[in-house]
């Protein structure tokens, strides 16, 4: 326990918490990466639709193939949120002018311009995944760091997959689960804590990032009777924010800094005053300052900035053992 008390205290300065360039540039990185992976099914429908539609002479033939129909409703620029609006003869007629306004006007280039405008409406879905990424691929980073802490300490746990909302047992190889893990239940000593990720907290009225309960997972069964709705089981809560824009810091930090003030207003009701804590991936000087007075003054009881992994692992050693 002597470590964990030691590791507490590795912030001596607010500098400690300022994200350096060097993890700034890798985390832009990581992200053009993993847009890249994301975008591999886009591409190779792309490339699948353009040899399909080399099967024809001319545009209009394109409307008697039921297997480019899809593609053909896409590249005219429905979106599939549209699509439930929509009846057959309504997508009949963007096809059709996609057909007549751009494809037969590019001559013998129409497949082209086929694949262009489908890879086009493709990029807004991307765009869509693409915004929420940092967040997840932060939310991934602390889980398998808190996992690897789990793991060296010998801890059992349990763990919520988002797939099927079920909770299952410790996998022998837990490669990749962190990619789906929606909340964690373990037991230490005679302690049961549950983690919970973006659960909606009663005590607030609204969602919170990362959540500890004393409990277990079937205690968080069911509607009313659920711990989740009995304040005094609440430990810890905090935000984590995952985006690496230097340019995002001051208002990732001022949304994190609501939420967190929300939490502390709205147990402090219930008389009650769970443990508060911050995980930032962009960090900059002017915020690290206020953290690290918060800090100081014990209105965070801990903080950590995402990209260190040394204040990475100790929150996560910290968490284990509350």
């Amino acid at each position: 326990m002597a470590k964990a008390v030691e590791r507490e205290n590795s912030i001596q300065s607010s500098d400690d918490l300022v994200t350096p360039r060097e993890q700034t540039r890798a985390g832009f990185i990581a992200l053009a990466l993993e847009k890249n992976y994301l975008a591999v099914p886009y591409t190779e429908e792309a490339k699948a639709l353009k040899t399909l539609a080399s099967t024809v002479n001319r545009p209009r033939e394109l409307l008697k193939s039921d297997d480019l129909r899809m593609a053909l409703i896409t590249a005219s620029g429905l979106s599939e949120k549209s699509l439930k609006f929509l009846t057959e003869d309504d997508k009949t007629f963007a096809i059709k002018g996609l057909i007549e306004k751009f494809l037969e006007p590019a001559g013998r280039n129409f497949v082209d311009e086929l694949v262009y405008r489908y890879l086009l409406t493709k990029g807004d879905a991307l765009g869509g995944k693409a915004r929420n990424l940092a967040g997840t691929l932060g939310e991934r980073k602390f889980l398998r760091v808190l996992l690897s802490v789990f793991n060296l300490a010998g801890l059992n746990y349990s763990w919520k997959d988002a797939g099927s909302d079920s909770w299952l047992v410790r996998p022998k190889d837990d490669t990749g689960i962190e990619n789906r893990i929606r909340g964690l239940s373990w037991t230490k000593g005679n302690k049961n804590r549950l983690l919970l990720l973006n659960t909606n907290v009663p005590a607030i009225k609204k969602n919170v990032d990362v959540s500890i309960l004393e409990g277990t997972f079937d205690e968080a069964k069911g509607a009313k009777k659920s711990i989740i709705y009995q304040s005094d089981k609440y430990i810890a809560l905090g935000e984590l924010k995952g985006g690496i824009d230097p340019a995002g810091a001051d208002e990732h930090w001022k949304t994190a800094n609501s939420a967190l003030n929300r939490i502390r207003t709205g147990f402090d009701k219930y008389q009650r005053r769970p443990k508060i804590f911050f995980v930032g991936a962009a960090i900059e000087k002017s915020m690290a300052a206020e953290i690290y007075k918060q800090l100081q003054n014990k209105k965070l009881h801990q903080a950590a900035n995402l990209t260190n992994d040394g204040q990475l692992t100790a929150i996560c050693e910290w968490m284990a053992n509350l």
